[in-house]
């Protein structure tokens, strides 16, 4: 079976050999989605076995989307429209911190929503290079956001709760998912869309609805459930050996690229 399918395929017989001509490469069915203790699993083994820091694999996934956000929505580079960065206390919101920096560094300009801040070292650093950077820290609540900024914004990242989250969403998140399952303005998800159940998906009484999702490492089981336009994996820092073990199956990504388009 084929791990990828070609967008303008047109299959041809030459030497007894099916050939493809193609224009661009979308990845599908063949790509491993893992389930939540698999995630675990992954991520465990990149940090004790392949020795990874939290920073390191931190640095690379928040890079990998600002570069799929890049290629994704170019006309909001030197725009006025400003790009909302909404962060949560883990992981993910510090891969989203990784992300607004490098986007400042691109020409964009985000703005960083951080309803719940830790006082973990790495993530104050984070932060703190965010704001050395002239990136925008809101202070503002979500109502306020909601009647007085949503209006600036042609993009809203979502890197609230990671492949760890379990429902339900707490009391502090709440008024941001909502803001968010209702908002027009596109949305990109970091890994797994906020509020979704990593396995099974979107919540039954509906979720948010991201236009983008970058998955990370590997594209995760509720990523099945995306009915958005672009879906990437970033990271490319997966070792080979660690790749096979799982049957991760990932597509090979050209040239020097960090991210590859999965649809």
């Amino acid at each position: 079976m084929l791990s990828y399918i070609r967008v303008g395929i047109k299959p041809f017989l030459f030497s007894d050999k099916l050939i493809f001509s193609f224009r661009k490469t979308s990845y599908t069915t063949m790509v491993k989605y893992l389930n939540q203790m698999e995630s675990i699993n992954v991520d465990k083994d990149l940090f004790e076995k392949y020795k990874f820091s939290v920073d390191q694999l931190m640095e690379l996934a928040g890079q990998s989307c600002a570069i799929a956000i890049a290629h994704t929505y170019p006309l909001l580079k030197n725009s006025v429209q400003k790009i909302l960065v909404c962060c949560g206390p883990g992981n993910n919101g510090g891969d989203g911190l990784v992300c607004a920096r490098h986007l400042k560094q691109f020409g964009y300009s985000p703005e960083i929503y951080y309803p719940k801040r830790t006082n973990n070292t790495l993530y104050e650093s984070l932060l703190h290079q965010c704001i050395e950077n002239d990136i925008l820290l809101l202070e503002n609540d979500v109502e306020d956001i909601a009647s007085k900024k949503m209006h600036q914004f042609g993009l809203i990242i979502d890197a609230l709760f990671g492949f760890s989250f379990k429902p339900p969403v707490r009391d502090t998140f709440v008024p941001i998912i909502n803001l968010l399952k209702d908002t027009t303005i596109p949305i990109c998800s970091i890994d797994v869309p906020s509020g979704w159940n990593i396995e099974t998906g979107p919540p039954t009484e509906g979720g948010i609805k991201p236009e983008m999702l970058v998955s990370l490492t590997a594209p995760k089981l509720c990523a099945q459930k995306f009915e958005g336009k672009y879906h990437y994996l970033g990271g490319r820092f997966v070792p080979k050996k660690l790749e096979k073990e799982y049957n991760l199956n990932l597509p090979e990504y050209t040239g020097t690229d960090l991210i590859v388009l999965l649809n």
